[in-house]
């Protein structure tokens, strides 16, 4: 266990040492913004690129892995939902969000390093075979729920789902993280490899990625803090750490994942709740408290549930 805990409690360090940055004033809140958008748009994209690039998939099909994983986001949103709606009475939209709180990892930014230090390359290419649906799958779901949340309550019939769809696919394609896998998947069916100079530019800002991914999300957690609606962000908080990679691992277990993937896609499901809880929150105006919240309550235990989650798959 103490293995463990010193494999991911640096982890958590690097988030609270941007936390501390911010907090203290050393740097203003916008430079961690600054660094966000740097791992997001570049130093991000060319490690999903170099693992895809490099990757051996020994054959394997990706459609299990993410049957697994997607079956346990759909038992915790509609946990999530449920609780949101029916235990403390409120409307569908925070249901919604609710839901998206509780089942959206955050793959990239700690999910990423996580598995990265703990499982390795094999764990990282699992991942990227997620990354590579996770977040055009998720936010097709939240926009499109949140969409028919509102209008319900509007009284109004919902839009058609064809014009949000190409909405989100148009916002899909300039994405950076779905470049940077189809890059590297390009240059893993050609055969193509990378000279040995941009080899080593590509592995050294790779290298970076986790890091500054971690710091720069202590950097933003400022902004978030508990602000509201602690019983449901409990409720919310508690399904994201421990129902979400419980659901994942059993669904694991009767699929019969590899151990290696296995441990990969638990670890990942375990981390805490995505940002991007918050910027749907944000798009559509509502629940801004139960997001930032949930947020900051995940990342606060998460260096303890992750320990806990990472001991039972013995990573």
């Amino acid at each position: 266990m103490s293995a463990i805990i010193l494999d991911v409690l640096p982890i958590f360090i690097l988030i609270l040492i941007g936390w501390v940055i911010v907090r203290s004033g050393l740097m203003a809140s916008n430079v961690g913004d600054a660094l966000s958008e740097f791992v997001f748009k570049i130093a991000v994209p060319l490690l999903l690129f170099r693992t895809i690039a490099e990757a051996d998939f020994h054959g394997a099909s990706p459609f299990r892995l993410w049957i697994v994983y997607f079956s346990g986001v759909a038992i915790t949103w509609t946990a999530g939902h449920i609780a949101a709606t029916r235990l403390f009475g409120r409307d569908e939209r925070i249901g919604v969000l609710a839901g998206v709180s509780s089942a959206f990892a955050n793959n990239v930014f700690i999910g990423l390093p996580l598995v990265q230090r703990t499982i390795g390359d094999e764990g990282l290419v699992a991942l990227s075979i997620l990354l590579a649906v996770h977040l055009p799958v998720m936010m097709v779901a939240g926009t499109v729920l949140m969409e028919h949340a509102e209008r319900k309550i509007a009284g109004k019939s919902d839009r058609s789902i064809v014009f949000v769809l190409r909405q989100i696919a148009i916002n899909l394609i300039r994405n950076p993280l779905v470049i940077g896998l189809a890059a590297g998947m390009a240059m893993h069916l050609s055969g193509l490899t990378m000279t040995a100079t941009l080899a080593t530019v590509v592995n050294q800002i790779a290298g970076i990625a986790g890091p500054a991914a971690l710091i720069s999300l202590g950097m933003a957690l400022e902004r978030y803090g508990v602000s509201g609606n602690f019983g449901i962000a409990s409720v919310t908080s508690g399904l994201k750490l421990l129902l979400l990679p419980g659901c994942v691992w059993a669904a694991s277990h009767l699929l019969g994942l590899s151990p290696a993937w296995t441990a990969a896609i638990v670890l990942t499901s375990s981390v805490p709740t995505g940002v991007n809880a918050w910027l749907i929150a944000n798009r559509f105006g509502v629940g801004h408290s139960l997001a930032a919240s949930t947020i900051t309550v995940t990342t606060a235990l998460g260096a303890i549930t992750v320990s806990l989650w990472a001991y039972f798959l013995g990573a």
